[in-house]
């Protein structure tokens, strides 16, 4: 289905489903919301149309093989059980293994598996698994946390929630001593305090 087909059919059902909500669907306020809200689920999953593999630049030249770590990247993603938004931080760390990924890849991997219909367990997984194979890294971590309006709006609306999911691969899951490196970093905390 090419990309004018899809948004037709986005705004023609969520019209559909605003007549079902709404007893007034013809409003003044409601009357552009068809279009607007198929624009923002071209932004929002986007992430299906990206191919994480295309995101990528490598570094073959250095020899560097310390732990990198990015942390507090911020994203947005969308619960698959209520299509509610979630959002929050990213963290990931990797110790390389001959080659190194350019830092601005890191934050674009969260985007791309986050701008999807995800629960935050399979995102962290994905990342994770993404990263590992695609770096060939000695060890990789990912720790994410967010809010999830799934949480805070409905159900048991418990508004400051955080949920932290981890995944951890190759040395930063065998060697206790990295992964509390790791977990010192993106805590803010330096090893020695």
């Amino acid at each position: 289905m090419n990309q004018d087909t899809k948004h037709n059919e986005i705004k023609k059902r969520i019209q559909q489903l605003i007549q079902q909500i709404d007893p007034n669907p013809e409003r003044e306020g409601l009357q552009d919301t068809p279009d607007r809200v198929a624009r923002s689920y071209e932004t929002l999953f986007g992430g299906y149309t990206m191919n994480p593999e295309e995101q990528l630049t490598f570094f073959d030249s250095e020899q560097y093989d310390e732990m990198i770590t990015c942390r507090d990247i911020d994203f947005y993603s969308t619960c698959e059980h209520h299509m509610l938004p979630f959002h929050g931080k990213a963290h990931i760390g990797y110790i390389p293994n001959e080659k190194i990924v350019g830092l601005s890849k890191l934050p674009r991997m969260v985007e791309v598996f986050a701008r999807r219909l995800q629960n935050q367990e399979r995102l962290t997984s994905q990342i994770t698994d993404f990263l590992q194979t695609a770096l060939d890294a000695r060890g990789i971590g990912v720790v994410i946390e967010a809010t999830h309006l799934c949480m805070q709006a409905r159900g048991v609306e418990k508004q400051n929630t955080i949920v932290t999911t981890s995944a951890f691969r190759g040395l930063f899951k065998k060697n206790s001593n990295t992964r509390s490196e790791f977990l010192s970093i993106i805590h803010g905390k330096t090893i020695n305090q």
